[in-house]
């Protein structure tokens, strides 16, 4: 396993509007002055498992070895689930055990994990309904200093599962995928791996009313107002609308189905 770079990557569903953020921030800091905090994200839709499951599977390669990542992202809070510490050949991540790091036991990259319940490595009280502050904060900050992830608590023999949606091909060869997020843009990134397409000889995407026949390298290849498809950073199909919002534009929302048809060269 990696050692600890310092840097802890914070993804949640709290937005900013509030002080929940900025306080797990203090509490980190308060424990490892040192440390080097970055925010995937925290507009994840409230409660969305799916959603921040799908964000980190495809950005947590792009961070330095010793990367901690903190993932609140939590409906459960407050009940007996369990928290979750594991730690992969390069990264460590902390997470309720929902679902949201399923992914990694997919790709088979756990080599070490844990239930967290170690409470002196926690605030007191702890309090029912903010986890983020009272036991995630802290035990990534004890983590960036170097403490052992076996301290945390004792082995975690399985996790929970997740059924993230995949894409399916028909007897016809037609896929039929889905949205699973859409960005602040409004583009819509579906679960429909892109690399295939790019050699398509005849293509044929739909969602919703709109087809799009081609795919396009770049979201400025499209006459403005007009739905194009590309393959995007997360290595999918994505649909957008120059100058617009494919959101909009198509009416779609995630899980929403996603149709493609097409023949190779």
């Amino acid at each position: 396993m990696a050692e600890t770079s310092g840097v802890i990557a914070l993804l949640t569903d709290f937005g900013l509007k509030d002080h929940y953020v900025g306080v797990m921030k203090g509490v980190i800091l308060r424990i490892n002055p040192e440390a080097r905090l970055v925010d995937i994200s925290h507009d994840i839709p409230s409660h969305g498992v799916l959603d921040a499951y799908f964000l980190l599977s495809n950005t947590y390669r792009y961070f330095p070895d010793g990367t901690i990542f903190v993932t609140v992202v939590d409906p459960g809070v407050g009940t007996d689930r369990e928290i979750l510490a594991l730690q992969t050949d390069r990264y460590t991540f902390l997470a309720p055990d929902n679902g949201v790091l399923g992914f990694l036991e997919k790709e088979g990259r756990i080599r070490r994990a844990v239930h967290v319940r170690n409470r002196k490595y926690a605030l007191e009280p702890v309090s029912s309904t903010f986890h983020g502050r009272d036991i995630f904060a802290p035990a990534a900050a004890h983590l960036s200093r170097g403490v052992d992830l076996l301290r945390m608590g004792p082995e975690a023999e399985r996790m929970q599962k997740i059924a993230a949606p995949a894409p399916r091909v028909t007897r016809e060869g037609v896929i039929t995928g889905e949205v699973v997020s859409i960005d602040r843009f409004g583009n819509l990134v579906t679960n429909i791996p892109g690399e295939p397409l790019a050699s398509a000889d005849t293509l044929e995407i739909r969602v919703g009313d709109v087809t799009i026949d081609r795919l396009s390298r770049s979201y400025a290849e499209g006459k403005k107002g007009r739905a194009i498809a590309l393959v995007g950073s997360t290595g999918n199909l994505e649909i957008s609308v120059n100058r617009g919002q494919a959101r909009k534009k198509t009416g779609a929302k995630v899980g929403d189905a996603v149709r493609v048809r097409h023949s190779q060269k």
